[in-house]
């Protein structure tokens, strides 16, 4: 209960979602406590249940079904829940020591009853509950050794017709079905642990199959499915532990489903200690065999680079890259980075150049290699060739980024008077022939503010056109020196904004009327800008949130 503070909420979730949970105190409803947990009902986007658990080995913690919560992240909803418990601390304790009171009478209960009476208790609740029934009957085919009866039920489980409308299982039931889904993984789990795991590996791969056809109707947006995927994996994985099946059927296997497009993911290296030398012998043979089938193929390459940097065998890395190059040098750079890593950066340094040389087009090439090698050559106090690897990748994609990332490198070699002098001859073009086809806006215009020449931004704009992005980052810069030059770009700015409705509008309205008033502030006629505002204000006097905004900004 100590670890419930302000401060850990804060802590778990992040200063973004702490201040967010503040919003939702009020959405908060169905507070229920337990001895050392509380859960309620929080309302957002959908209703999301949440829990906290107060006395966990780790400290406070929770979950919440809703989709940041499910990637397992402390949100915004178990804020809102731990503000409200903690504003009222007093009734939690009572809550809390009641909880415990109900509990252990319950135990106390339930021991007192005889035989009969317990039966007659558990037959009145499976009559009530569906769930519950299902739950037993799986237990009971279990323990009587009913193979047949458990395979029969896991298939009842697996199937999506209790929750499916027309076929498809909707997004609002999904999570249901999931938790009926994951009695099937209890269930095989049990087997396991009743000493049956050979059925139990036989079970778990058809639940797999069935999963995964059953997926196909799912709508699983919060990955629920996939979850029962994992479990069903780690059951497999401990079956396999405890059963020690055949090895060289169990690689066929592993290889299989590795290679099949299905839910759960398996890692066949996890088996290693399962398979042993005979079985990984086989895996490695049938792995290889796969990839030179279809060496393009992405399970076949993860298979082969997995099965290779577990040997360590960074060779055959670079052989599964190299055998699927891709045409804008990614490939090559993951090539180059394997290499790298490997202490190998002579090596490294060359594929990534040949992946420069054998792109078909410089400007479609991947970014990220440029980015590698350019580096590169600056470790290797290549100065120059850093310089003409970004001129020409500046000459390609003619981009801001491509632009300030060769006046870093040239101006590092000493080089970039000369170099911006062709950089800005080639953007100009780039922005006479944009002018010619009707085109507003231009890099050279960016360009030019970017290295904070106001002046010649200004001029290339009237000369050539800016779009109103660029129009109004010139007045800004230019308002205090050219005060009658930037009233014009806010006033052309403004006129259109008074015909259109909404609060982010009415944001970008009123911060123009600012800029406008420090304007009339540099021309000293502060007359004209009263004049301005109030014929706006009659204007626009039905608008009542823009209203409280220029109230705001004494406007």
């Amino acid at each position: 209960m100590d670890d419930l503070t302000k401060a850990n909420l804060k802590a778990l979730a992040g200063a973004r979602s702490f201040e967010r949970g503040l919003g939702y105190l009020d959405a908060v409803s169905g507070v229920e406590v337990g001895d050392g947990w509380v859960t309620a009902s929080v309302h957002g986007t959908e209703r999301y249940e949440v829990e906290l658990t107060l006395d966990a080995p780790g400290g406070l913690g929770g979950e919440c079904d809703c989709p940041y919560g499910m990637e397992g992240n402390f949100c915004k909803h178990l804020v809102a829940l731990g503000l409200t418990v903690l504003a009222q601390r007093e009734n939690l304790l009572r809550q809390r020591k009641a909880a415990r009171h109900r509990t252990e009478d319950l135990y106390s209960w339930l021991s007192a009853l005889s035989k009969d009476e317990l039966l007659a208790l558990v037959r009145e609740q499976v009559g009530e509950d569906r769930q519950l029934r299902r739950r037993l009957e799986l237990r009971a085919a279990t323990a009587r050794g009913d193979h047949a009866g458990v395979r029969a039920r896991i298939r009842e489980l697996l199937d999506v017709s209790r929750f499916a409308q027309y076929g498809y299982v909707e997004y609002a039931d999904a999570r249901a079905y999931a938790d009926q889904a994951g009695q099937a993984v209890s269930a095989i789990g049990a087997l396991t642990g009743a000493g049956r795991a050979a059925d139990a590996i036989e079970l778990t791969r058809e639940a797999m199959r069935l999963l995964a056809g059953a997926a196909e109707s799912v709508d699983d947006s919060d990955g629920w499915l996939g979850q029962v995927g994992a479990d069903l994996a780690n059951a497999h994985l401990e079956a396999c532990r405890s059963a020690r099946p055949d090895p060289e059927e169990l690689a066929h296997w592993l290889v299989g489903q590795a290679l099949d497009d299905g839910l759960t993911d398996i890692d066949p290296l996890d088996y290693e200690d399962i398979l042993g030398d005979a079985g990984m012998t086989v895996l490695r043979k049938l792995v290889v065999e796969a990839w030179r089938d279809n060496r393009a193929g992405w399970a076949e390459k993860y298979l082969m680079e997995r099965l290779a940097k577990a040997g360590g065998d960074i060779d055959t890395v670079i052989a599964v890259h190299a055998a699927d190059l891709t045409p804008n040098g990614h490939t090559h750079l993951v090539i180059a980075r394997e290499l790298d890593t490997a202490r190998r950066p002579d090596e490294a340094l060359s594929w990534a150049e040949r992946g420069l040389r054998e792109a078909p087009d410089l400007a479609a090439v991947d970014t990220a290699l440029v980015d590698h090698v350019c580096e590169r050559y600056t470790q290797a106090d290549r100065l120059p060739d850093a310089v003409a690897l970004r001129r020409d990748h500046f000459g390609a994609r003619r981009s801001l980024l491509a632009y300030q990332q060769l006046r870093a490198a040239a101006r590092a070699a000493g080089c970039w008077p000369a170099e911006r002098a062709g950089a800005l001859a080639l953007l100009r073009a780039d922005a006479e022939r944009r002018r010619h086809g009707g085109y507003g806006g231009s890099v050279l215009v960016d360009a030019l503010l970017d290295d904070k020449d106001a002046a010649a931004a200004w001029q290339a704009a009237t000369d050539i056109g800016a779009d109103d992005r660029q129009w109004l980052t010139l007045a800004d810069q230019v308002r205090a020196d050219r005060p009658s030059d930037a009233l014009d770009v806010y006033l052309r700015l403004t006129e259109p904004l008074t015909t259109q409705t909404g609060n982010a509008v009415y944001e970008q309205f009123v911060g123009l009327l600012l800029s406008i008033r420090d304007c009339h502030g540099h021309l000293g006629t502060p007359d004209s800008f009263t004049a301005y505002v109030a014929a706006l204000r009659a204007s626009q006097r039905r608008k009542r949130n823009l209203m409280r905004l220029m109230d705001a900004q004494g406007l």
